[in-house]
């Protein structure tokens, strides 16, 4: 085993206080929303002062046969300690066939891998695992568009709208969705939005779906007031987490985190389109070529137990993602087939292996190289991420 140091990425969106306090630092007063934990050339972790992603290429042994017959001798998943005070923008992430093809594009056209309007900056899918440490609230994926007009009806919606969400009754399925989601993102004019919040305020209160509906409106427009695209975010599922609970995002799902602290596992890319709630260049043609306009429902993720271990039920090769509830009772760490993180998020853990040990306070981790068998004990939580092949 080997203790891992990560990085602190810095962005408005994020907390000032959720993630020093899990890691015992002292807030700078400025917003922190993401610890990383991986091999991501942007921000990797270290070994003892040496790059996660030079210690992998040095040491290929601590990788696992399979995941380097996948991978080469890159960690494919990269975790994160993520803490969301305002919401993100609205976005989506490619799959592997569309990030090869898009980087190759871009590359082609030498569009610099820095350059604000640049998509594709590496060729990996990135689907994303959250699960919460607070309770959470975000939207993901298309709402079923018969539910979406009724609730934009129950606010009291008057004809003036049709002009926007008609489409939702007049065509079907995935077509309705697109139409009218590129609709909003072209309008340049407020009156439609206005409405909604006016309509809004008279139920923000409403215990209820719609309340819910009515919240969402009027907490968008505090962080990004006037932004028509607030409208594209009420045709997504709203879903709440509470801790433990997880919510898996496939690629080509259109999704924002809205408020919450939690755990993101996610395959190691850096490729975002963004689709609304932004400042940030958004390519509307590429946008609509990669997000899935399939309606969907939002639901946390199905669990199963793994030797006393949750494990969240992800069917992507690039990670696998369990929860560890640590008492005096020594539990195996999971997978031991490959390379894995382990990250403590709360209490003390002590972690066994062989002839030697660590331990483990809220907010360190360490690397678990390929075959160590690891046992876990003590007063904690832990979450253990490995490749998923």
């Amino acid at each position: 085993m080997q203790r891992l140091t990560g990085q602190i990425r810095d962005y408005a969106w994020g907390s000032p206080t959720a993630i020093p306090e899990l890691l015992g630092n002292d807030p700078t007063g400025e917003p922190q929303a993401e610890y990383w934990l991986g091999a991501h050339p942007l921000a990797p972790s270290t070994i003892d002062g040496v790059d996660l992603d030079q210690a992998l290429h040095d040491h290929p042994e601590w990788i696992g046969d399979r995941t380097y017959r996948a991978f080469g001798d890159r960690f494919p998943a990269l975790m994160k300690i993520l803490a969301a005070e305002h919401p993100l923008s609205l976005q989506a992430h490619p799959n592997r066939e569309q990030a090869e093809e898009g980087y190759q594009r871009e590359t082609n056209a030498k569009i610099d891998l820095a350059a604000p309007e640049r998509i594709y900056r590496d060729d990996w899918p990135k689907p994303e695992l959250f699960v919460a440490l607070t309770p959470f609230d975000g939207l993901c994926g298309f709402r079923d568009p018969a539910h979406t007009v009724d609730l934009f009806v129950r606010l009291g919606v008057g004809d003036s709208l049709n002009t926007v969400i008609g489409p939702l009754t007049q065509r079907k399925g995935s077509a309705a969705l697109e139409e009218v989601f590129l609709d909003i993102l072209s309008q340049d004019h407020p009156d439609h939005l206005n409405e909604v919040l006016r309509l809004a305020k008279g139920h923000v209160d409403d215990e209820s779906e719609l309340g819910d509906f009515a919240r969402t409106a009027l907490d968008l427009n505090h962080d990004f007031p006037g932004q028509p695209s607030i409208l594209a975010a009420l045709l997504l599922n709203r879903v709440h987490l509470e801790p433990g609970q997880g919510l898996f995002l496939p690629t080509r799902t259109l999704h924002s985190y809205l408020k919450g602290v939690g755990i993101e596992v996610m395959a190691c890319s850096d490729n975002v389109l963004r689709g609304g709630l932004t400042s940030k260049h958004i390519d509307v043609d590429e946008l609509i070529r990669v997000v899935d306009f399939t309606a969907c429902e939002a639901r946390p993720i199905q669990t199963e137990d793994d030797g006393g271990f949750v494990r969240y039920l992800t069917p992507t090769p690039e990670f696998a993602v369990w929860r560890g509830d640590l008492n005096s009772q020594a539990m195996s760490v999971p997978r031991t087939d490959s390379c894995r993180i382990a990250l403590v998020v709360d209490g003390e853990a002590h972690l066994r292996q062989a002839d030697s040990s660590i331990d483990l306070s809220a907010g360190e981790a360490v690397l678990i190289p390929f075959g160590e068998d690891v046992s876990a004990t003590g007063s904690a939580t832990i979450f253990i991420c490995a490749p998923g092949v």
